[in-house]
């Protein structure tokens, strides 16, 4: 199977912040931003696959910093790493103040993408290629990181047969 370099599929969003975006702390609803980092992912995960793509896991989104109505936001994205037809995401949320033009690392976030065929049916990925040390770093870190996912979805399976189906209104 053919290789794709990460640049291939690195992906940009920009964004501002408007009064309509924002919680009643005056900073952006983390739903909004989850909202932003599933949408990009899933482009970088098409982009590495060139093939239909759904979300398997969102594996972390962590809020380092609050976005203002003061701020852009920008968010990054590309494929990290892939197995046979899964692809982990990673997303970079950068916050730009757009008076001091200051930017901040505003949140972080994992991602696991399955390609699928027309089928839909899960369909093999080609391997990721890094070159830049953010890059080379999160590729070494990954199967670490593919291991917890198979882990914690092996528990999320066990625990799911503990949880009932009934509405209490039933």
């Amino acid at each position: 199977m053919e290789q794709r370099y990460v640049k291939e599929s690195r992906c940009y969003k920009i964004a501002r912040v408007f009064p309509t975006d924002v919680n009643n702390h005056d900073t952006l609803f983390g739903g909004k931003l989850m909202a932003y980092i599933d949408d990009i992912a899933s482009i970088s995960a098409s982009k590495h696959s060139r093939n239909l793509v759904v979300t398997a896991s969102t594996d972390s989104v962590d809020f380092l910093l609050p976005i203002h109505m003061t701020d852009s936001v920008c968010l990054e994205s590309y494929v990290t790493w892939t197995g046979r037809s899964s692809m982990e995401v990673f997303v970079k949320v950068i916050t730009e103040n757009l008076r001091t033009g200051k930017r901040h690392i505003a949140a972080t976030s994992f991602l696991t993408f399955v390609a699928i065929g027309e089928d839909k049916k899960p369909v093999p990925v080609p391997k990721v290629i890094p070159e830049t040390e953010e890059e080379i770093r999160l590729h070494e870190t990954a199967p670490q990181r593919a291991a917890m996912r198979k882990h914690r979805r092996e528990e999320s399976k066990k625990f799911a047969d503990y949880l009932t189906i009934d509405f209490p209104w039933e």
